[in-house]
């Protein structure tokens, strides 16, 4: 059986961060949501059909080899919650995990807007993230999403059962991963 932990968001929220901290204490796999979307804009260019195509392929072998061979993942996501098919993609992943023996975990970031468009500008996102470093491009997607989409979710709606929202405005990565762990009875691994 696999667990996976969903950390979800808007951008530069700090989602990679937070599950780079809860990867390290509690020793499951990562796998950010940029690591599909680099690798398939690298082959096939932003946007188009391929990368698109590619990149979920990327994810769904991914989950596919993390529950056949055991481990827990988690997994870095951007959802705009307006849109029905966001809550049926993230309650197929529930359901494929769940089904498998494992369990969900949902984590919800939110930050305040200044604070997301100063954390866009990180030196660590611009070296994990190669994408992002066009900063004004950047820039401009973030403040496009937040017009165009609900990047959280209302207040007091809540998608599952483990589902857990944090302001992590004035928080530290490793201040949210210790309340994830608090909250869902996280056990780590030794790897």
């Amino acid at each position: 059986m696999a667990n996976l932990i969903i950390v979800c968001g808007p951008q530069a929220v700090g989602k990679m961060t937070v599950a780079e901290s809860l990867r390290d204490k509690i020793k499951y796999r990562l796998m950010t949501n940029h690591d599909s979307i680099e690798i398939s804009d690298k082959i096939f260019g932003f946007g188009t059909p391929a990368q698109r195509e590619f990149n979920a392929a990327f994810r769904e072998k991914a989950f596919e080899l993390a529950i056949k061979h055991h481990e827990d993942l988690i997994f870095t996501y951007v959802c705009a919650f307006e849109m029905p098919e966001e809550r049926e993609y993230l309650t197929g992943l529930e359901r494929l995990f769940c089904s498998n023996g494992g369990d969900f975990y949902f984590v919800e970031l939110y930050a305040e807007l200044e604070t997301r468009l100063e954390r866009n500008e990180t030196p660590h996102r611009m070296e994990m993230k190669p994408s992002k470093r066009n900063v004004q491009w950047s820039r401009n997607d973030l403040l496009r999403s937040v017009e165009n989409h609900r990047l959280n979710t209302k207040e007091g709606e809540v998608w599952f059962r483990n589902h857990i929202k944090i302001d992590n405005t004035r928080l530290t990565p490793e201040e949210v991963a210790d309340l994830i762990i608090e909250r869902f009875k996280l056990i780590g691994h030794e790897k």
